[in-house]
């Protein structure tokens, strides 16, 4: 769109901006991904893969965990996972997916799990944002059957659980005590305040935190994560989506770590290399990968 002088427009200019990948950070060697999705970044061969986890790599982010939504996406995750070295697998059903779960799936993923480029069972949990959004979306009983049985699947393989938690926090830790939670919990993408960082921390689990906790308009989630412990802390993208600020609505992927982990180091007040040693031996030592 163009003004009357054939210029563009101001919003023109935003809305084109927005479209741009961000510019790469300055690198920042020792992270690692907690959680990405690379087949939504464009990574659906084994050519495109290694092309966005060698512009990862360049900046410093030498691993990522590819995580899944559907049973497509956890065929897809393994299969990455063995293309290349740099990549590992979560494999679940996202509890929006929850009504997917049979027994045949149930199968299916049990031996997904198996599989030694598997490093998590999720994403599962709870989600009620979307269950008044959305039609096809599982109803709340059909996601806590569903994040149940992902629980018991996770203590069974003795993998780590990733955990999607959106508007069901009080649920979410009741169904996690009711069933037992596996030795290792992370949850993804946390989106909590203060009262529920101190909850999680105190049982334990691991809070990886995304591009959200950089935008303006996140105060509790920046107090929350000054409560984290170093030793139960990790950063993700959860591209292609929560760009860190300045680049908020542009395209993220996991070559974009270093600025959230940046701003991570300045509210912890530590260096940034500090910050980025312990966000990546932490990723290595939760889901048992190599230190690269």
């Amino acid at each position: 769109m163009t003004d009357a002088t054939g210029e563009l427009t101001a919003k023109e200019i935003r809305k084109r901006a927005r479209r741009l990948p961000p510019p790469d950070p300055e690198p920042l060697p020792g992270l690692v991904d907690a959680h990405t999705h690379l087949a939504a970044c464009g990574g659906r061969t084994a050519e495109d893969v290694r092309a966005i986890l060698d512009h990862a790599e360049a900046v410093g982010v030498g691993q990522v965990v590819t995580v899944a939504d559907d049973m497509v996406d956890a065929r897809w995750a393994v299969a990455a996972a063995h293309w290349d070295e740099r990549a590992f697998a979560a494999v679940g059903l996202h509890p929006t997916h929850a009504a997917d779960l049979t027994d045949q799936t149930r199968a299916e993923l049990e031996q997904m799990v198996a599989d030694p480029r598997v490093v998590a069972v999720g994403e599962t949990g709870l989600d009620y944002y979307w269950t008044t959004r959305s039609d096809t979306c599982a109803d709340p009983a059909v996601q806590r059957d569903s994040f149940a049985w992902h629980i018991d699947l996770a203590k069974r393989s003795g993998k780590p659980l990733m955990i999607h938690n959106r508007d069901a926090d009080r649920d979410l830790l009741d169904v996690l005590a009711a069933e037992g939670a596996p030795e290792t919990v992370i949850m993804h993408c946390f989106s909590g305040d203060r009262e529920i960082a101190r909850e999680c921390t105190a049982n334990g689990y691991v809070l990886s935190f995304s591009g959200t906790v950089t935008f303006n308009n996140s105060t509790e989630l920046r107090e929350a994560a000054l409560l984290v412990p170093d030793d139960l802390l990790l950063v993700e993208t959860d591209a292609p989506f929560l760009t860190p600020h300045p680049y908020r609505g542009q395209p993220n992927q996991s070559y974009c770590v270093p600025y959230t982990a940046r701003a991570m180091a300045r509210l912890r007040g530590v260096s940034d290399e500090r910050m980025a040693t312990t966000l990546g031996s932490n990723a290595c030592r939760v889901y048992s990968i190599p230190l690269r």
